[in-house]
């Protein structure tokens, strides 16, 4: 914390509130030796809330993640599946197991 005669600070007077603002230093300002005032840094704003602090600040243009599919591959997959349960059904009634092993104690279904 430095002294300043008030005529020095009144010279300097933008000086030395950038070194307060910069630096955190403190001024006592002085007449004819006698401290009449203090200059301190000023008390932070408050802070706002970071929720929706950006709100309308931003715009999005198009798709963020494109689909990693088209729709003609979905399609394809969809019958792909499909065609798969179909056949595990098939082989689930005639076997009794997916795997293709028959399962200890279950006895085949007659065919129709």
């Amino acid at each position: 914390m430095g002294n300043v005669a008030a005529t020095e600070f009144k010279a300097r007077c933008l000086e030395f509130m950038d070194r307060v603002a910069e630096g955190h230093e403190t001024y006592v300002i002085t007449k004819r030796g006698r401290p009449v005032a203090k200059l301190v840094r000023a008390d932070p704003p408050e802070g706002q809330s970071p929720f929706g602090c950006m709100a309308d600040e931003m715009e999005i243009v198009g798709d963020l993640q494109p689909p990693l599919w088209t729709e003609e591959q979905w399609k394809a997959f969809e019958h792909v599946r499909t065609e798969q349960g179909k056949a595990w059904d098939r082989e689930w009634r005639s076997h009794g197991t997916v795997s293709g092993k028959r399962s200890r104690g279950h006895a085949r279904r007659p065919r129709r």
